[in-house]
């Protein structure tokens, strides 16, 4: 929670991949506490959907479609929130997939292709977008999505996507150091198992699932709203002196 009171009130939040999962409960939960909500997906009617869902939680919403592959998508969005609302304060980067698994003499160019066009470009889409407003302003924090699987490097499954998630923590952490001066927070989180859409695709056998929990020492997956309300603390003005960092949330998982 902020150390100060309706610190979020009127403040401008800008989620990608808000249709579902861990951005639509990240919306919801800016909008429980008085931000403007922009909720950007390549899934427009979700988008609209978690939109519709925040303004009846008593916020000002905006979805919009935007495929975070491309740069000029991205610069639209951004271009469109601050039109709409003025400024963007914070960045939360949650579009993000493994695409497919594949063991790792399986991974073929379009899908590594695919992986870090999404996971890696559309986060430095996004930051390069968002970042001279925020430095105009001198304010900003982005958080973006990380995963275990970069600590744990995604054998016999998701090697493209560890190693995507790997760029995108180091891009976080450079990012974090170079604007450190100039107003500017970022970091990222790094979930165990969390239930998405996007992970209940990717579990696509009980072997599967039996190998996450034994992973987990909590014996259960965690919940969008557990990563939803990290990220409202990482944005808020307590949680002034933290940048640079990738925060773990993973039960106890043993992927250190």
């Amino acid at each position: 929670m902020p150390g100060t009171p309706d610190y979020f009130a009127g403040k401008t939040i800008l989620i990608t991949g808000a249709a579902s999962g861990i951005g639509r409960a990240t919306a919801l939960i800016f909008a429980r506490e008085g931000a403007n909500v922009v909720c950007a997906d390549i899934n427009q009617q979700g988008a609209r959907e978690t939109a519709a869902a925040a303004n009846s939680a008593g916020s000002q919403a905006l979805a919009l479609h935007a495929d975070v592959t491309s740069r000029a998508e991205v610069n639209e969005m951004v271009q469109r929130a601050v039109a709409a609302f003025g400024a963007v304060h914070f960045l939360f980067n949650s579009a993000g997939a493994a695409i497919r698994r594949a063991k790792f003499l399986e991974i073929d160019d379009a899908l590594i292709e695919k992986t870090f066009a999404l996971n890696v470009n559309g986060t430095f889409y996004a930051m390069q977008a968002v970042l001279p407003y925020m430095l105009k302003n001198r304010h900003g924090v982005i958080v973006n999505m990380a995963s275990m699987a970069h600590r744990r490097g995604g054998p016999g499954s998701s090697v493209h996507y560890a190693a995507a998630k790997g760029a995108v923590v180091s891009m976080t952490m450079g990012v974090a150091r170079e604007f450190a001066t100039q107003g500017i927070r970022a970091l990222s989180i790094s979930p165990g198992p969390i239930k998405t859409p996007f992970q209940a695709a990717a579990q696509s056998s009980p072997e599967l699932i039996q190998r996450f929990l034994e992973d987990v020492p909590m014996k259960r997956f965690g919940e969008p709203e557990e990563i939803g309300e990290l990220v409202l603390f990482m944005c808020s003005d307590a949680c002034a002196f933290m940048t640079a960092d990738t925060v773990y949330v993973n039960g106890g998982g043993g992927w250190r």
